[in-house]
């Protein structure tokens, strides 16, 4: 796999677990309010850090300290590797979780069918009509997208899904529809769009705090659990 970065210990990327997080170089979308445009497009500046031997090597020490790894991105299940991966994560007695952006739903059905995964967060970027806008590609399609939440909800491993909310991309209108194609999904939650300086477009802007609870408080109906992250 691309390995381009490893957090030693991440306290909210695994919910309920200390954990290490691994990322991926690469993806195949181009959210304008992307945080880590490095990561995403300039892979040609931001060679490969580590092996994964090397990952595997620094995960041994912390056995007994950390409970689970995560395989973010980018997009993991670009990577051929990722389910040799989890195996090995496994394999060292640590939970596994993987980020994705719901575009590989042969390959995330085929890494759920070998048991390895225990968590599933997957993103959610808009309601279905304004997903081509909101991942920065005019001619997208959705039914990917579509067939792994169909995945997802069919059972067979914990998992969430999850939207980063930017002022000039979602509207109450916008959750209310996502809520509506979700309902009955046993987690949801909404993320607060952080600027990090690396963005992949330009002119994002977050809501505020009061904002952010009362989208969560509408599409709360819809949603076994809605809670809101960054706020």
């Amino acid at each position: 796999m691309k390995i381009c970065g490893v957090q030693k210990l991440a306290m909210v990327d695994y919910p309920g677990k200390l954990a290490a997080t691994v990322f991926t170089g690469g993806c195949n979308l181009r959210c304008p309010f992307c945080h880590n445009a490095p990561l995403v497009t300039g892979l040609a500046e931001n060679p490969e850090e580590y092996t994964q031997e090397e990952v595997l090597a620094f995960l041994k020490t912390r056995r007994g300290l950390l409970e689970g790894v995560v395989l973010s991105g980018g997009e993991p299940l670009m990577q051929s590797g990722a389910a040799e991966f989890a195996r090995a994560v496994r394999e060292l007695g640590f939970s596994f979780k993987l980020d994705t952006n719901g575009t590989f739903p042969d390959r995330l059905a085929h890494l759920l069918e070998t048991g390895l995964v225990d968590y599933v967060a997957m993103d959610i970027k808009n309601c279905l009509p304004k997903y081509p806008m909101t991942v920065g590609l005019r001619d997208f399609d959705t039914a990917p997208v579509e067939e792994s939440v169909r995945i997802l909800r069919a059972g067979g491993v914990d998992y969430e899904f999850r939207t980063t909310l930017v002022r000039e991309f979602h509207t109450a209108a916008d959750l209310e529809a996502v809520g509506r194609w979700l309902e009955g999904s046993a987690r949801y939650f909404l993320q607060t769009f952080v600027d990090s300086g690396n963005l992949i477009g330009s002119g994002c802007s977050a809501f505020s705090a009061d904002e952010m609870n009362a989208f969560a408080n509408a599409v709360r109906p819809y949603f076994g659990t809605v809670g809101v992250r960054g706020v």
